[in-house]
């Protein structure tokens, strides 16, 4: 089996409604999220999938987030904008884009500080 992973960031502000303590407070994150694909074999190219492509996917996302309040943005305006549910919401937008390439989406990561993430898959992937 392959796994490709590929990073893109985000400078985004947010704040937990229902949290006690320094993040209840408006505060802005440099977030790294990173997404895994999972590939049985290579193509005729060798390539599993095209990393340019799968770049293209999650940076379309990353930028709808990117120098905003997430607490403004949908569905944020109704559940918390933590990293746990950053991370879903990446993934579920990353297998709308993907398509017929949906089910090869692993995982994501969401990274709040370089000592810090939150991953979102359907599988346990540990």
């Amino acid at each position: 089996m392959f796994l490709l992973n590929v990073k893109a960031h985000y400078d985004a502000a947010h704040f937990l409604r229902n949290y006690h303590g320094k993040c209840e407070k408006l505060h802005g994150h440099r977030y790294e999220v990173e997404a895994g694909l999972a590939f049985d074999d290579v193509g005729d190219g060798g390539m599993a999938y095209d990393f340019g492509e799968a770049k293209r996917h999650l940076r379309a996302v990353a930028d709808r987030l990117d120098h905003e309040n997430i607490n403004d943005l949908p569905p944020f305006t109704e559940i918390e904008p933590s990293a746990e549910n950053q991370a879903r919401w990446i993934f579920g937008e990353m297998r709308d884009l993907l398509g017929p390439l949906a089910d090869h989406l692993v995982y994501v990561r969401v990274w709040e500080t370089p000592n810090q993430y939150a991953q979102y898959s359907l599988k346990p992937t540990w």
